[in-house]
Formats: C-alpha cells, structure tokens, sequence
C-alpha cells in the first residue's frame, strides 16, 4: 500500500482545474483524506486570461481536465455554443500554450506527453512502435492528410477497411466520432452521437444516431476535416449480456489500480451516450487467465508516458476475451466515482484520487519503476490480480 512517511512533512498540493467541478472536490477530499489539506485551486480561466502561472518549488501540481466550463471552453476553442463539435484544433493550440504557461513546481503531467495523448493520431504512432496493440490505423502517425470525405473512402479502401472510426484527433468524450460501416453493394451507414442542423452545424447530441445517405456523411466528416481526423479499423469487440463491451482501466505510478466495464447497444459505449457498467466480476470470470493480459496492456500502454502519473486507458477486448488492444490513452480518464482499487494493486480501498494522492510522493518521472510495484513485488501483484 502506498502512504506518506510518518515523519515527513505532508506535501502541499495545487490542482489546476475548474474549481467548481466535480473533479476537483473529489480529489480535494482526497488530499483531505490523507492528511495533506486542502489544495490550492488554480482556474483554467485564469490561467487563459492572465497568460500562466507560478508555482511554488515544493507544490505538487496536477493538471485537471478543463472540461464542464462554458466560460473555458469558449476561451480554447473560440465558439460561444458548448454543444458545437467544431473548433476542437484550435482547442488542442490553445491548451498546450496554456499548459506551457505553467512555471516551477513538482509537475505530476508531463507538457510532451499530454500533446501526443491530445492528438489521437501520434498516440496510436508512439503505442504501436512500443509494441502495444492498437487496431490498424491508416493515419497512425498523421502521415496521411484527411481533407474530406473523399479521402476517408480512399484510406479505407487503399486499406481494405468497410468498417472504421473516424475521429477528431484532437476529440473527447465521443464527440464527432463516426462508426462507419460499409457493403460491398455499396450501402453505408454511420453511427454518431453528431447532431447536423439544417445551416450545417454539427452539434454534439445525448442521443446516437444512424445515418445512412452518403451526401449526408460526406458533409459531417467533410465539416470536421478541418479539425484533423484519425482512422482506426473498427475491431468486433466481446459482449456481456448481449452488449458491446470496452474497459477503462486507470494506470497510477505505473500500476493497473481501477478498471470499469461500460457496456452499450451501439459501438459507442460512454456512459454519457447510454452506455451502462457492467459487471467487472463477469468480465474477469470470462477473461480467465487472459484478465492478467487485460493488465498488463494497459500498463504497457501507460509506460509509453512515463512523465504522467495518471491516465485511463480505453481496452478493447476481442470477441471471445482472446485478446485486448488499445483504443485512447486519456490523460484525465480518471473521473470513477466511488470505484476502489482492484485487489493486489496496491489501491484496495481507495478510489482514482486517493491512489494518486497516496502516489505520488514517489513519483519520479520518466520512470514507473517506484513505490511498491519495483522489483519482485510486481509479478507477485501480477497473479494477485489474475486469482483475486
């Protein structure tokens, strides 16, 4: 288990995040918790409109995701309607310039690292030259420029790919992804939470929808291209209880500590879009020995970013739990509340905030080789997970 030193003195944390979100109380309570007192909060919003910050040599400093503010979001992506798709480019400059504006402390997420997990396009690149699996991905890289609709259907094609995901390279939370499927009788349809008015404007919807004309998918996609697209095969994923099924797994100082199943009828499974958790005793039972695999990818995958204490790792399971690859790395896919540790993680008891806290006072970036996952300790965790 992790934990402060009796005889040291607590550390002093400060959160850059929007302080009236939900966020950052759960992870003050953390801090409480542990003895550590209240953080200090810094607001993104003042941190855009005064042009950075400082920070104080011995301050821990963990960033925390600017999502859930109108006032920043209109300051990073520059529209004044939250539910717009556009924009997301202009989203990406502005937040690694004000994340570059950030000055002194004990940093807990890595400027470099956040810039390659913020584009979707160079984290599939940095995991798939690790080794991780990732599904095959014409844009891995950002090698190959996607303009338009014409060229979505030329990757795919030059590819070999009818079924695929078009992302915003720069997107989150499922917005302006498309699940495309395409017939050799030429039919296509496209599954997307992406809501297109009458003008042309597309809008971010709580609501999945089908499209299925052609001239009506080629003028989203034709919309977004602007912000920068990924391409990634659509791989068949396993089912629980007749649903489609993905896990968030959260990897802390190098370690797997929570996962979360979320299950869904259409291949978007946020939770947000209707997607449900599903039982994780189910799908470690289904998984059998392969759940230790389940693991270790996502730990494979958060070792590709080293400097970053923290991220949340999108596991896509194969049909028949045969094998896992990896979908995103999510600098703040921590947000689980009320999810505790897995068994043998060295976080039983505490939720995503808690074991970051507990954390990182061993942090030591560039390496996850710390804490009580070094050495021996590691494999004997290992088959803790698999037989717990």
């Amino acid at each position: 288990m992790w934990g402060t030193d009796p005889g040291s003195t607590a550390p002093r944390w400060a959160v850059v995040a929007n302080g009236d979100n939900r966020r950052a109380g759960l992870f003050a309570t953390a801090a409480e918790a542990a003895g550590h007192g209240t953080p200090r909060v810094v607001e993104w919003r003042d941190v855009l409109r005064e042009g950075g910050h400082d920070f104080a040599d011995d301050e821990f400093v963990r960033l925390d995701s600017p999502g859930e503010s109108a006032e920043v979001d209109a300051l990073l992506r520059g529209v004044d309607d939250p539910t717009r798709v556009e924009g997301s480019a202009r989203w990406y400059r502005r937040f690694l310039e004000c994340v570059a504006s950030l000055r002194g402390g004990r940093r807990l997420d890595d400027p470099a690292e956040l810039a390659v997990m913020f584009d979707k396009r160079l984290c599939h690149d940095r995991l798939a030259r690790a080794g991780v699996p990732v599904p095959p991905s014409p844009t891995s890289g950002g090698l190959s420029p996607v303009r338009d609709w014409a060229d979505v259907r030329g990757l795919m094609e030059e590819a070999g790919l009818r079924r695929v995901f078009v992302k915003l390279a720069h997107g989150s939370s499922a917005s302006g992804v498309l699940a495309i499927e395409t017939t050799a009788s030429g039919r296509i349809r496209a599954t997307t939470s992406v809501e297109r008015t009458e003008e042309g404007r597309l809008h971010n919807s709580l609501r999945v929808r089908r499209y299925t004309d052609e001239r009506e998918i080629a003028a989203i996609v034709d919309t977004l291209a602007p912000d920068g697209l990924h391409i990634e095969r659509w791989l068949p994923k396993a089912s629980l209880g007749g649903r489609s099924t993905d896990l968030r797994i959260v990897v802390v100082g190098g370690r797997a500590t929570h996962a979360v199943v979320r299950t869904s009828r259409s291949p978007l499974t946020n939770l947000h879009l209707g997607g449900a958790r599903g039982d994780l005793a189910a799908v470690r039972a289904l998984a059998g020995e392969r759940w230790a695999e389940a693991l270790d990818t996502s730990e494979r995958a958060a070792a590709c970013f080293p400097g970053t204490l923290c991220v949340g790792v999108d596991l896509l399971p194969a049909v028949g739990w045969r094998r896992f690859a990896v979908g995103e790395v999510n600098a703040f896919g921590d947000l689980l509340p009320r999810l505790t540790g897995l068994p043998g993680s060295g976080a039983e008891g505490l939720d995503t905030y808690a074991a970051q806290v507990a954390a990182a006072e061993s942090f030591s970036p560039g390496s996850f080789s710390f804490g009580p996952f070094s050495g021996p300790a590691h494999d004997l965790s290992r088959t803790a997970h698999a037989t717990a």
